[in-house]
């Protein structure tokens, strides 16, 4: 069976997806910021600053890129050039632990990068275990 465009860009969708909860469980502040495009946004969380540029959105993840974390898909939903997840991520700093479960909406460009993100959370979708 061949693949058409379309499973071409969900599938594409879906490994970057799963590559970004990979990086925000463990990786860099730099290879976060490489998922996106150059122009690209994230409003984390919704309500919140608006990162605008891939510098702008290096700077933002460089708060978590030095704490112990780890992160798991719940559900991921993917139409058209968007995706909609739900993920749980865990940081462990000292003997405090705490598990945030967003939900994040990302649009992406022609070229398969990350334009836009938001992510969808707030105090009462945090666990102090």
């Amino acid at each position: 069976m061949t693949a058409t465009p379309d499973t071409q860009r969900t599938q594409a969708i879906t490994d970057t997806v799963h590559r970004y909860l990979e990086l925000v469980g463990g990786g860099s502040a730099e290879q976060l910021a490489a998922l996106y495009a150059d122009d690209a946004t994230v409003e984390d969380p919704v309500g919140g600053e608006v990162h605008i540029g891939r510098e702008s959105i290096r700077r933002f993840y460089t708060a978590i890129e030095n704490a112990d974390r780890h992160c798991e898909l719940v559900t991921l939903r993917v139409a058209g050039n968007e995706a909609a997840f739900v993920f749980a991520l865990t940081i462990t700093a000292g003997d405090h632990r705490m598990r945030i479960e967003p939900i994040d909406v990302m649009a992406f460009n022609d070229d398969g990068r990350i334009a836009a993100m938001k992510a969808y959370w707030s105090a009462e979708n945090i666990t102090q275990l």
